[in-house]
């Protein structure tokens, strides 16, 4: 058993469950070994507060990184129920013995096509999901490989991360067994420079909160580039290979960085398909517009004729992107550039995704943000 060193027998028990389902044979992939077997995957800090929200640092083969279990507070995809955090589900019941490949890539095409809607090249990422399931990287895929990754594919953020897994500020998914997945490690978990105790955190007024966070910031250079790397991640999952994804919580805690001021995303969760959401967001009853949220970001109206929720998310990425970096990026600012970076941020805050034109702007408005950074800090040691 991985060595954990998180109190709680709940923290514990899933790696448990885990093991047990590995020695059976229910699942499989590369992290399994190491955790049930030669015990080289460690369990450090405990990051998590609640049985149902598993993660922990953690260092496997000496390597560094992030172990996740059951993370996922995931869509139903039985379109017209409404938003609500997964419930208890038998997991592994898919496929079943006699399954074959063929029909697993089937099932994993429907469920691509219900999540991410009728993209033309779902056949492509069908495959690359076949790759990363062969764990063993034997040329086939086991019945427990299948089950991992038709569990793992519920999860948002895995897929996401399959699916920018050659961006920069995606973290790289270095193993999983069953649905416990290790992602790499992100030095830096926040925008700001001090991270406290959940204790403690909560007995800090909110407004405390903020200055203490605005006083424990990098350097303007270094905060320039991390926005920048934001910027870039905004325009990974904005109509990307594979639809559009919509960041529905853009708080900093979800990002990171590295020593080298690269940013990094630590909880993507709640970045979900733009497709899955309006299917499951429309027609929802509502009285106002505070019933047609998901997550904190993700927001349509209540149609008051009908008393539902419409499908069309009022504000794009960018908008809540340029709304969290506003404060960030304005401390400090070099005074020769501050007027026009304030322009810019309040320009880019204001886009509607009912905007005439607003893919147009869209582009313009980031690529505007990203010279105008990029040519403040070109020449600094911070670039």
């Amino acid at each position: 058993m991985a060595r954990s060193l998180c109190p709680g027998a709940w923290l514990r028990k899933p790696c448990y469950l885990q093991c047990d389902k590995y020695k059976t044979g229910v699942i499989d992939g590369p992290a399994c070994n190491s955790l049930c077997v030669t015990e080289t995957l460690y369990f450090g800090k405990c990051l998590s507060t609640k049985p149902s929200n598993q993660m922990y640092l953690g260092i496997w083969d000496n390597l560094p990184g992030v172990v996740k279990c059951q993370m996922e507070q995931a869509l139903h995809l039985d379109f017209g129920t409404e938003l609500e955090p997964r419930k208890e589900i038998v997991l592994f019941d898919k496929p079943t013995r006699g399954t074959t490949v063929q029909k697993f890539k089937e099932m994993v095409y429907s469920l691509f096509k219900a999540k991410l809607g009728d993209q033309g090249n779902l056949s492509e990422l069908v495959n690359l999901i076949l790759t990363v399931a062969d764990g063993d990287k034997d040329g086939q895929v086991s019945l427990g490989e299948a089950k991992s990754a038709w569990a793992l594919l519920q999860l948002n953020e895995f897929l996401l991360m399959v699916i920018l897994q050659d961006k920069e500020h995606t973290p790289k998914l270095m193993g999983f067994c069953g649905d416990l997945y290790v992602m790499e490690s992100v030095e830096y978990t926040s925008l700001y420079g001090i991270s406290l105790p959940w204790v403690i955190e909560l007995f800090i007024p909110s407004g405390f909160r903020r200055s203490m966070d605005q006083l424990f910031t990098p350097s303007w250079p270094r905060k320039a580039k991390i926005a920048i790397g934001l910027l870039e991640f905004v325009e990974d999952v904005f109509h990307g290979p594979y639809g559009n994804f919509l960041m529905c919580d853009t708080s900093a805690k979800n990002l990171g960085y590295n020593d080298k001021y690269d940013l990094k995303m630590v909880d993507m969760r709640k970045i979900v398909p733009e497709t899955n959401l309006k299917e499951l967001i429309k027609d929802r009853h509502c009285e106002s517009d505070l019933d047609c949220v998901y997550g904190t970001d993700c927001r349509t109206s209540c149609d008051q004729s009908t008393m539902k929720c419409t499908s069309e998310v009022i504000q794009p990425n960018l908008a809540k992107a340029c709304q969290l970096l506003k404060d960030y990026l304005l401390r400090g600012a070099p005074s020769e550039i501050r007027e026009e970076l304030e322009k810019q941020l309040y320009s880019c805050i204001a886009l509607k995704v009912t905007a005439n034109q607003m893919e147009m702007e869209h582009s313009l408005i980031l690529n505007n943000l990203k010279t105008l950074l990029w040519k403040k800090i070109s020449y600094t040691n911070d670039s």
